[in-house]
């Protein structure tokens, strides 16, 4: 089957005709367009396993990753587009910075309390690992970033991916930053009372995350501290790590 292919350039949109085979995926398709019929088209990939997060498109109107994106499903005709709501460099090209900027204000790193002098883990099968689990698996691709309909009318907005990462720190009772974090994702512009729970991020995310769901925790945490106050967690009896001597 010849599938028509259609790449918003920067230039305006240009149309290629791609023969599909059985296991062909988007990226597939575009590297055979760079290689064979335009090297000029423009886009980003890495890994191919979808992993990295870096081919990160528009595809048919909706966003995915070109690596794990088939190609015959999506019929004869397929259109890619870069992501919403980022500059476009080149052709499928946008620049990043925005989303990671949105990343960095909330300090996604732990950073221990320092009541804890020794090193702890937290086992597998414990409630705090199980809680941190659930979104734990973010490639920052940047899809629900651009699938988000507040982004596009609140560019402030920290977002999704920002917002789940917020929550797996404060969740994560091990992490001395819970205030500060809490600070940040209860703005009135770029915090989490801007999500209208339209759940667009859950749809497009490739990792099966809820974003939704954390931001949901982060507002039920800000009213009760509102409410109640801050609460001292006390510190987790969890597994201490073993120094052996080799």
């Amino acid at each position: 089957m010849t599938v028509t292919v259609r790449i918003a350039r920067t230039s305006g949109e240009q149309v290629f005709a791609v023969e599909s085979l059985a296991q062909q995926t988007v990226l597939d398709a575009l590297f055979y367009i760079q290689n064979e019929l335009d090297p000029t088209v423009s886009f980003r990939c890495s890994c191919r396993v979808g992993m990295c997060g870096s081919c990160g498109m528009v595809i048919n109107g909706k966003e995915g990753l070109a690596c794990r994106t088939s190609l015959k499903p999506l019929g004869g005709d397929v259109t890619l587009q870069p992501l919403r709501h980022v500059p476009v460099i080149k052709d499928l090209v946008v620049d990043m910075e925005g989303f990671f900027s949105k990343y960095r204000m909330i300090e996604p790193y732990l950073q221990p309390r320092s009541e804890i002098v020794a090193p702890i883990v937290a086992p597998l099968d414990s409630h705090i690992r199980q809680e941190i689990d659930l979104g734990l698996e973010c490639i920052s691709c940047g899809l629900c970033l651009s699938a988000c309909d507040v982004v596009g009318m609140v560019p402030e907005f920290l977002g999704p991916a920002a917002l789940n990462r917020a929550y797996n720190l404060i969740a994560d009772v091990r992490d001395d930053k819970t205030e500060e974090r809490l600070r940040v994702v209860g703005q009135s512009r770029a915090g989490v009372w801007q999500c209208h729970t339209h759940m667009s991020c859950v749809e497009v995310c490739p990792k099966n995350i809820a974003p939704t769901r954390a931001i949901a925790h982060l507002k039920r945490t800000l009213i009760r501290r509102r409410v109640v106050g801050p609460k001292k967690r006390p510190i987790p009896k969890l597994q201490r790590i073993l120094q052996e001597e080799i």
